[in-house]
């Protein structure tokens, strides 16, 4: 175990190369925050919570159009939720943006109801439900309904609504951390140990779990040791779409990440080569570029707000098809073992998506089928298999053998290579 003034000193660690806290930056931060806001007018869907949310904890706002967002929050979205819950799907993790949303914008909670099996509650009392549902399946078969991440999203919602989480809750969250067992699939997810880091630290500081506060302070140091040890020689903690969630919970644990620290860096180049044109990218990094996190919301005051947030008018990019073309290989892995390759040549620059329409219509044997999510669209069927979170089952995107930590319509064929795609479970 790793003594705290090794931590200290690991989280203090900066940068060698000049760090502009005031001028280049600032202006990062601003075009992060436009891009977020302009986000709103092109969304596709249901809108998104998490989008809200990062809004929100901006310094700088424009608050017709967030007020805009909300409404479609508390009508779309909650419609959406009222139709899975009528019909007995697991939707912690939505539930709790959808609170830590609506909080951000210091909306009265007990005002927000749904309608079960004719039983009108609060949205808290079906989030506290739907975590006693989690929590009895962890004691059944050791793993959530959903998962770590979405469970420990459960845990922070009603804690930063002021709701007391039960001390089995929490102890479920407590022994994944202690034990290891936040994973996505066989590996261990940052994005995992960050949101329940979060969670906990909540907890702690609510002072609510007072009987075990020796398990929870291990289980916090464990969390935070596990983040550093994740940390790359670039400064990205685990990769660049997972950093952020990393340095929000790094802060929220008290730990200091400076201005100038190599994972602020990090993200601010990733930044600036547009590494996080994905709306869900920049919800999760603006906070923790801005030095908050989703604690900070359990505090926050809507009073004398800036409000001088504008957009500007942007000429509509055309984008021409590339005329030099790539070799993909695709290789589609069923759930037995059986491994079916295929062969296409795509347009450089082509989306994984582009391509993989491109072999559809090219091989009569290859289709598939998508769903959607707050991070776009992914692989729910493929060759008529499907791969769904009810069987704690996914399509593995991998490239050459590397996992894409992108999702299919945002990665980017820039040269030949071979296509995993792999029905895996978590």
């Amino acid at each position: 175990m790793l003594p705290l003034f090794v931590i200290t000193s690991l989280l203090a660690f900066v940068s060698s190369k000049p760090c502009d806290t005031q001028g280049s930056n600032r202006e990062l931060l601003l075009s992060l925050n436009k891009n977020l806001l302009r986000s709103l007018e092109s969304q596709e869907g249901l809108p998104n919570p998490s989008v809200h949310l990062a809004l929100r904890l901006s310094n700088y706002h424009n608050l017709a159009k967030e007020s805009e967002h909300l409404n479609r929050l508390k009508n779309n979205l909650h419609n959406d939720l009222q139709s899975s819950l009528s019909n007995s799907r697991s939707v912690v993790g939505q539930l709790a943006l959808y609170t830590l949303a609506l909080k951000s914008s210091c909306y009265d909670l007990n005002t927000v109801t749904f309608t079960v099996s004719e039983k009108t509650e609060t949205l808290l009392t079906h989030l506290k439900k739907q975590m006693e549902l989690e929590k009895e399946h962890i004691a059944f078969s050791q793993r959530p309904l959903t998962s770590y991440y979405q469970y420990s999203l459960g845990v922070l919602a009603l804690c930063v609504s002021d709701i007391r989480v039960s001390n089995h809750v929490s102890n479920k969250l407590i022994k994944a951390a202690e034990q290891g067992q936040l994973k996505h699939g066989d590996t261990e997810s940052v994005d995992t140990y960050a949101m329940a880091g979060m969670a906990l630290q909540c907890v702690k500081d609510s002072g609510a779990h007072g009987q075990n506060s020796a398990e929870l302070d291990t289980a916090l140091t464990k969390i935070k040791q596990k983040l550093l040890a994740s940390s790359r020689p670039d400064g990205h903690i685990g990769n660049e779409f997972s950093t952020g969630l990393a340095v929000q919970a790094l802060l929220a644990m008290g730990s200091e990440v400076a201005e100038c620290a190599a994972s602020m860096e990090a993200m601010r180049t990733a930044a600036r080569s547009n590494t996080y044109h994905n709306p869900m990218a920049i919800s999760q990094t603006l906070p923790a570029l801005l030095q908050k996190s989703y604690l900070t919301v359990k505090s926050k005051q809507c009073l004398n707000e800036d409000n001088t947030l504008m957009l500007e008018p942007v000429d509509p990019v055309v984008v021409l098809p590339s005329e030099n073309k790539v070799a993909v290989v695709v290789e589609v892995v069923t759930f037995s073992g059986a491994a079916e390759l295929y062969s296409v040549d795509v347009p450089k620059g082509s989306s994984l998506l582009e391509a993989l329409e491109l072999l559809k219509g090219n091989h009569v044997g290859f289709t598939f089928e998508l769903e959607s999510s707050l991070w776009g669209p992914f692989l729910s069927a493929v060759n008529g298999e499907q791969a769904r979170q009810s069987d704690r089952r996914f399509w593995h995107l991998s490239s050459d053998g590397t996992a894409l930590s992108q999702g299919v319509s945002d990665f980017k064929i820039k040269m030949a290579q071979r296509i995993r795609i792999k029905n895996t479970s978590y």
